[in-house]
């Protein structure tokens, strides 16, 4: 997206979420907002500064294991000014996205929920806390700087989730929302009606306004976390803990189906992103993880048929959800299950998030056929004893959009 278009964006949101009231921007920002604005708007270059505030917050946290030799680098020194311009450009194409999708924009009465959401499901009030103080409490900046990019990425999220689509999608609208994110940019509006908000501080579970760090949360009990875009279940898998998210990947499904995919699981926010699976490790379980206080290192594991001697560096070095989905297509996510049909090693494959007409189907790293995108695949393999495969799906003629690996095992 190019600046010019992002600065239009983050004024026209902006402009569409005014709010009531008094509200304090960070001392950094510039002169002092006046009091009692009616109205009020945030230029791309604040919602820079919000979000680089954020990543603060979470780089404070951020464990920096006590092996490492080096010291703990600064913000600036592992997060660039482009990569925060980027999470703003993401959410701002995201809420855009959303609107061209509904015909409407996401509303105040939605951003003040979602305030009240992650306040009253924090599992880190203490981090939430910071994260508010850091936007200076302002109801309207949080709701903005905060909020909207939570908000937008799971809106977004669920929506190209097959089983959320038919909850969600206007009637009338029968494209993809992958490709309503890729156009986003140039369909920006040319105006904006503005609308009236009064945003209330929300208050920030299991903490008074007298506040201290031993009332983070109440010991011996249980919390449930979100399942809201979690990964799929699973289990042999690996999980680090970064100081800000948790941290899964791989893993199987009963020992027929393995995985190459993952989440992250911010207790601030109460929210899962997905890991990427461009240039992920192959599918496994039984593999082992480390935290090296920027990246996630996996290595090793099993596939049913194979152990391995490789693995992946995961870069995370950014606290807060890295947004999806980019302008390109994807995820493309693929399950699979074997059975026998007429003693023939028979595989079922079922994927979605793909957007063209035709499908290429892999088999061990070949292509055995090109079917319509319509979500399944039958398998004959011809075999009919124990063996192993190792399945992928691509958009048709495009190798570099395609899923996650999957290995399906067939007994004797």
């Amino acid at each position: 997206m190019n600046k010019a278009n992002v600065l239009k964006l983050a004024l026209l949101l902006c402009a569409a979420a005014c709010s009531v009231g008094t509200g304090t921007l960070l001392a950094f920002l510039g002169p002092e907002a006046p009091s009692n604005l009616s109205q009020r708007t945030l230029t791309f270059a604040e919602r820079v500064a919000y979000q680089r505030a954020i990543e603060k917050v979470y780089w404070r946290h951020r464990i920096w294991p006590k092996e490492r030799p080096d010291p703990k680098p600064s913000l600036d020194e592992v997060m660039s000014q482009a990569q925060i311009e980027k999470k703003v450009e993401d959410y701002l194409r995201d809420s855009q996205a959303l609107e061209d999708y509904w015909q409407r924009p996401i509303t105040p009465d939605q951003l003040q929920a979602e305030m009240e959401r992650i306040a009253g499901h924090t599992k880190q009030p203490g981090v939430l806390r910071e994260i508010f103080a850091a936007l200076g409490n302002d109801p309207f900046v949080i709701a903005e700087c905060l909020a909207r990019q939570v908000l937008a990425h799971r809106l977004v999220t669920e929506l190209n989730n097959e089983g959320s689509v038919k909850l969600t999608r206007i009637a009338w609208r029968k494209q993809p929302l992958q490709s309503w994110v890729a156009t986003a940019e140039p369909q920006l509006p040319v105006t904006m009606a503005a609308v009236s908000a009064n945003y209330a501080l929300p208050a920030i579970s299991g903490q008074s306004d007298n506040w201290t760090p031993s009332g983070l949360c109440t010991d011996d009990t249980w919390t449930a976390t979100s399942l809201t875009n979690a990964p799929v279940a699973r289990s042999a898998h690996t999980a680090v803990w970064t100081g800000s998210e948790m941290i899964i990947w791989g893993g199987t499904q009963g020992g027929v189906v393995y995985l190459n995919t993952g989440g992250r699981y911010n207790p601030s926010t109460d929210s899962w992103t997905a890991t990427s699976l461009t240039n992920a490790p192959a599918v496994r379980d039984y593999h082992t993880a480390i935290w090296t206080g920027s990246e996630m290192i996996v290595w090793g594991g099993f596939n049913g048929s194979s152990v391995f001697n490789t693995g992946g560096r995961y870069c995370a070095q950014s606290g807060s959800p890295t947004p999806t989905p980019t302008p390109t297509p994807g995820p493309i996510t693929l399950s699979a299950r074997g059975k026998k049909v007429g003693a023939i090693n028979t595989s079922r494959l079922k994927w979605r998030g793909a957007t063209s007409a035709n499908m290429d189907v892999y088999r061990d790293g070949n292509v055995i056929a090109t079917t319509p995108n319509d979500g399944q695949y039958d398998d004959s393999t011809g075999t009919t004893g124990q063996v192993s495969f190792t399945y992928e799906v691509c958009e048709a003629g495009a190798q570099t959009a395609c899923s996650n690996q999957v290995v399906v095992h067939f007994g004797p």
